[in-house]
């Protein structure tokens, strides 16, 4: 095992590609970079940044959200109870982002061939586990990161490992360079996503009931492509997915260069979020579920809540890899 800015930290490369995974601080893929062209595609933390890194990793990396985003006055109904999840936003009064994003992760598994390198890291709940007592359910998470010259693959699986059904809810923070490329600038990048609608969402960030068309600039955004920062964004869109792909794509349009994020059609729905529209960074952020969709003003069907059968296993696999 290597180290990343003082923390152990597992080091995966092939070809020109390098990703590195810090399996004591949410299992988190921090970096994933073109060591030949000096591209960044992921945001890394920096040395002045890991203490507060620690605390809320967010908007570095691949944080796993499990349950993603938010959850009102932390209620979360399910098949007749309803589990109190930590209210740990305070100015929504809300539950955010879930118990594995900032703890220690197991690794299963980690090694290379003449073709790829890989890693697999594993969250295994049971009574004794801290999630237990707000999520009363036996699970895995088990998500395994390859590279190879084709990119980085992330294969992900839930499996219910207890006697009852229980909702998968899952989601990533995917935090994203833009610009990746040393000399290109924010106004270098065009964004393109697979949008549907976006769900209206009130102050607390918890959604109305209402899905709205697409605004002139979203609308560029499903269709030919606009700036990732053309308004400050902290948006919640359906997925819909093209020609049977859901996926982000991230233009260098200065070395004609494209970033693909093909997340897979098992999640349902995006947040988009530019950190108020100031450039550097985005987080195209795929979820399997609605934000808060057991307490949702929308019928079941229509908010993306997985129900897992004892045994059964919830499993996509998404992709980065750079076109051009």
């Amino acid at each position: 095992m290597e180290q990343f800015l003082g923390e152990k930290a597992i080091r995966l490369a092939c070809g020109h590609y390098e990703a590195i995974l810090l399996p004591e601080i949410g299992g988190n893929l921090v970096a994933f970079r073109d060591t030949l062209r000096q591209f960044r595609f992921i945001r890394e933390p920096g040395p002045d940044e890991m203490e507060s890194f620690k605390k809320r990793p967010m908007v570095h990396g691949i944080p796993v959200l499990f349950p993603p985003n938010r959850y009102e006055d932390g209620k979360f109904p399910w098949n007749g109870a309803t589990y109190q999840l930590p209210v740990n936003e305070a100015k929504t009064g809300n539950h955010l982002h879930g118990f594995f994003y900032n703890v220690p992760w197991e690794v299963d598994d980690y090694g290379a061939d003449e073709s790829s390198s890989y890693v697999v890291v594993a969250q295994r709940v049971t009574e004794s586990h801290p999630a237990y007592a707000s999520f009363p359910h036996a699970f895995t998470i088990k998500i395994r990161y390859s590279l190879s010259e084709d990119g980085l693959q992330q294969e992900v699986g839930v499996r219910n490992d207890g006697n009852e059904p229980m909702p998968c809810a899952l989601g990533f923070h995917t935090t994203l360079n833009a610009p990746f490329a040393p000399g290109s600038t924010s106004a270098d990048c065009r964004l393109r996503m697979t949008i549907g609608e976006r769900v209206e969402l009130n102050e607390r960030m918890l959604p109305t009931g209402r899905l709205l068309a697409l605004d002139e600039q979203e609308s560029r955004l499903k269709g030919e492509g606009t700036s990732p920062f053309f308004a400050s964004l902290d948006n919640h869109y359906t997925a819909a997915p093209q020609d049977g792909r859901n996926v982000m794509e991230l233009t260098d349009t200065r070395l004609n260069v494209k970033l693909v994020y093909d997340a897979g059609t098992a999640y349902k729905f995006w947040m988009i979020y530019n950190g108020g529209g100031q450039g550097g960074f985005f987080c195209p952020e795929p979820q399997i579920n609605m934000v808060n969709a057991p307490n949702a003003p929308f019928p079941a069907e229509k908010t993306g809540l997985v129900s897992l059968a004892p045994g059964e296993v919830w499993q996509e696999t998404s992709r980065l890899y750079c076109v051009g």
